[in-house]
């Protein structure tokens, strides 16, 4: 099965994670993220470990760690962390170029170039303080 755009595991984990950190007063452990959002336990801590390794999170050892935000929320854009994880997001490029194309027109629409630049604009412009909790943790 094809995607239009691509949304890994990797860094649809990243995001919901930060997301629930940014929300939250206290630490999260590893396993309270993997019980909220059902991701892979082993997957998930790959990916916070990321976090904390590019100084996204703290995280603290023992019967009373976690994780927390070791950047202010409002500052991290949702296209920030999804490039840290995928690489940078770049538009749809058709296997023929223009140049190439019998067409007049562009058979595609140009819609795929569109939805990508509405999609990087739309992670661009949220921040992690964008996003609340309909339910308590």
């Amino acid at each position: 099965m094809s995607t239009f755009i691509n949304i890994s595991e990797a860094s649809t984990i990243a995001i919901h994670s930060l997301a629930l950190i940014a929300n939250t007063e206290r630490s999260l452990s590893a396993n309270k993220i993997a019980e909220v959002t059902h991701f892979s336990r082993n997957h998930l801590a790959k990916v916070l470990h990321i976090l904390v390794k590019h100084k996204y999170l703290d995280s603290l050892r023992g019967p009373n760690g976690g994780f927390t935000m070791k950047k202010n929320p409002t500052s991290i854009s949702l296209l920030e962390i999804y490039e840290l994880i995928e690489g940078e997001l770049v538009s749809f490029e058709c296997a023929i170029t223009c140049g190439d194309c019998y067409f007049d027109t562009c058979i595609f629409g140009n819609h795929p170039h569109k939805f990508a630049g509405d999609f990087k604009n739309y992670l661009e412009n949220k921040t992690f303080n964008d996003f609340k909790l309909n339910k308590v943790i």
